[in-house]
């Protein structure tokens, strides 16, 4: 099975994968169940962390990191 994560430029970190499992410090798991694919906030302006919810265009996040 591969996993594939991608970053978008002042955007989210977008995880794509079957069976994706998501867990807090605790070991807690998120509900991400018949997911495939999900976006995680990459710049804390979500207001339903850890996924995003689009608070980056407001917030004026901008990163950009590239694969060397």
């Amino acid at each position: 099975m591969t996993i594939e994560i991608q970053v978008f430029d002042n955007g989210p970190f977008l995880v794509k994968g079957a069976d994706i499992v998501l867990k807090d410090a605790n070991g807690d798991a998120w509900s991400t169940e018949g997911k495939d694919t999900v976006a995680l906030c990459r710049c804390g302006a979500s207001a339903n962390k850890p996924f995003c919810d689009g608070g980056h265009k407001g917030a004026g996040f901008e990163d950009t990191c590239k694969a060397s």
